[in-house]
């Protein structure tokens, strides 16, 4: 009985993800639940590696996170307080963890653990510079002017990003040389190259788009690219990161409505998806265009969300 009453609830709340009323409302295609993909997409070769170097493999990861969350209460809580803050299902926010968590890194023992690392971030004396300069010195120059003309942190540091790649990667500007490289990569991650931090992942710039919209919801301080601890501090600790972790797949969802006139609120896989690949303005444009030729073209989940709408009847629960 038990058992059955659990599967009508579960039906259910998959119903409610497949058909959200605003989508219906405005005439805005809603994305069915579940994988387009029959069997689960390649997986990078970076994250076989990792996986296998610390003599692991996904399904450990899987399940760690999985229980992480599941065995902490505080963690759920705020799980739920940061979704509804931005006004997501919290699903969206599991997905994303279990994502990170997964394929990625190991999920930390402990949740005080991230407290503690947050506080000795906000000690230290990191900035954000490659080659001695400062970003926001970087930034000052002639070539990103154009970026004046945005208010909003996320278009702002899109315009600035599209600039670097355009006119600095792997070039040479007044007799210096530029790596081929992501900006973020370049910039922002002083400390270890390359990788991303806290329990959401996140990387410096990413907050930095995400944080005049966090503000603007929490009332928290807006974050600065010249105070790199704060930064860190903030994507850190876990109450913080979360709000931040909202707040971009806010911007996801908010975005393939915009640009693609398509509805993922009703798949994790697919904002699960875009968390892990980023640039979803660009993506929903993309999208967008295709769509105009062809309307029944849909977004496609990744090897990272096919893993959470496959899993979903297990995810689920630890948010409802």
């Amino acid at each position: 009985m038990f058992r059955g009453a659990f599967l009508i609830l579960l039906v259910c709340g998959l119903t409610a993800f497949a058909l959200p009323a605003a989508a219906r409302a405005q005439g805005v295609v809603a994305v069915p639940p579940g994988n387009r993909h029959a069997v689960q997409p390649e997986i990078p070769s970076g994250s076989v590696s990792r996986t296998l170097s610390g003599k692991t493999t996904f399904d450990v990861k899987y399940e760690k996170i999985r229980d992480f969350i599941a065995s902490d209460r505080k963690l759920r809580r705020q799980i739920k307080l940061s979704a509804a803050k931005f006004g997501i299902d919290p699903i969206h926010i599991v997905g994303a963890l279990i994502g990170e968590h997964t394929y990625n890194v190991d999920a930390l023992d402990f949740f005080q653990t991230y407290f503690v690392k947050a506080a000795s971030y906000l000690k230290s004396a990191i900035e954000f510079r490659y080659d001695g300069e400062k970003v926001s010195d970087f930034v000052r120059r002639p070539e990103f002017a154009p970026c004046a003309a945005f208010a909003d942190s996320y278009q702002l540091w899109n315009c600035r990003e599209d600039v670097w790649r355009a006119t600095f990667a792997g070039k040479t500007v007044a007799g210096r040389s530029y790596p081929n490289d992501r900006f973020s990569k370049v910039f922002f991650q002083p400390l270890y190259a390359g990788q991303t931090f806290g329990l959401g992942q996140l990387n410096p710039l990413t907050a930095l788009r995400a944080t005049d919209m966090v503000s603007k919801v929490t009332r928290a301080k807006k974050l600065s690219a010249d105070n790199a601890p704060e930064v860190y501090a903030t994507i850190m600790a876990p109450d913080t990161t979360l709000d931040y972790m909202a707040a971009i797949l806010r911007l996801s969802i908010d975005a393939y409505r915009s640009h693609a006139g398509v509805d993922i609120s009703g798949n994790p896989g697919i904002t699960a998806t875009l968390y892990n690949l980023g640039d979803v303005v660009d993506r929903a444009r993309a999208l967008g265009e295709r769509r105009r030729a062809d309307p029944a073209l849909m977004p496609e989940e990744n090897y990272y969300g096919w893993l959470v709408n496959d899993r979903l009847a297990e995810l689920l629960p630890l948010v409802r």
